[in-house]
């Protein structure tokens, strides 16, 4: 069946890796970033492919809160009916505490949990309009536990989002809107390409954005994806003992 999928942070890495598989299971697409010139260039290549689909493009920095309410409302106006939204924006920045970078950890936390905070009430607001509709948080696998240095404050936003749906999900059980929180292992995508080191668990963009549209598509309440090795490592990352954890990561 041809859902309508509305997905932020569209216009590179996961968000528009997601659009083209999304595009090609048969779903018509809502894409929105910041960058529209991207956006158009994804949509061109989308529809060469697939010419049956239907994908409309809007600009948004998820940052702009009437921004997002207004690029949300209007996609439910373009398409009448919006079954899915996919909260992906995100950012990656970040330094250890009391090192002098705030700004890039407050950058951080304003992208990835209180602009999630504000697509997670403009979708909600369709979605309860509805009585329907399927809300999915891309959170990461470091938000299973507190982590380290420059990834302290993108964990404990990551954290954030995803209770944010889970908490969505407890109160929506049992009714026609279901919630799902998917959680990234290491994925190849613009936001981590320019590391210095690689890691051995790292798969690429397609590979890791095919595990998490297929748990998407299953509509699961939550998924670590790829599923090996992140499935058995998520118990890892909450109970090791903090000496073992320090090892891992």
């Amino acid at each position: 069946m041809t859902k309508t999928i509305l997905i932020t942070g569209a216009s590179s890495g996961l968000g528009a890796e997601m659009a083209r598989q999304f595009g090609h299971l048969g779903h018509d697409l809502a894409l929105c970033a910041r960058r529209l010139d991207k956006l158009e260039e994804l949509r061109t290549e989308i529809l060469a492919k697939h010419p049956g689909r239907r994908v409309e493009i809007r600009q948004l920095d998820v940052t702009d809160d009437d921004q997002v309410f207004e690029v949300f409302r209007g996609f439910a106006t373009d398409f009448g009916t919006i079954d899915r939204v996919v909260i992906n924006a995100g950012l990656g920045k970040g330094a250890p505490l009391g090192t002098g970078r705030y700004d890039a950890n407050r950058e951080t936390a304003m992208t990835n949990f209180v602009a999630a905070l504000a697509q997670s009430e403009a979708a909600m607001e369709i979605f309860r309009a509805q009585n329907a509709g399927h809300f999915v948080m891309i959170s990461s696998m470091s938000a299973m536990r507190g982590m380290p240095k420059s990834m302290t404050t993108y964990a404990a936003t990551k954290a954030g989002a995803a209770h944010l749906a889970e908490g969505l999900r407890t109160e929506l059980h049992g009714k026609p809107i279901k919630v799902s929180v998917i959680y990234p292992g290491f994925i190849a995508s613009e936001m981590n390409e320019k590391a210095e080191h690689k890691n051995p668990l790292q798969v690429s963009t397609v590979k890791g954005v095919k595990a998490i549209v297929h748990a998407i598509e299953k509509e699961k309440d939550s998924a670590c994806v790829p599923p090996l090795p992140w499935a058995p490592m998520s118990v890892v990352m909450k109970h090791a003992p903090l000496p073992v954890l320090k090892r891992l990561i």
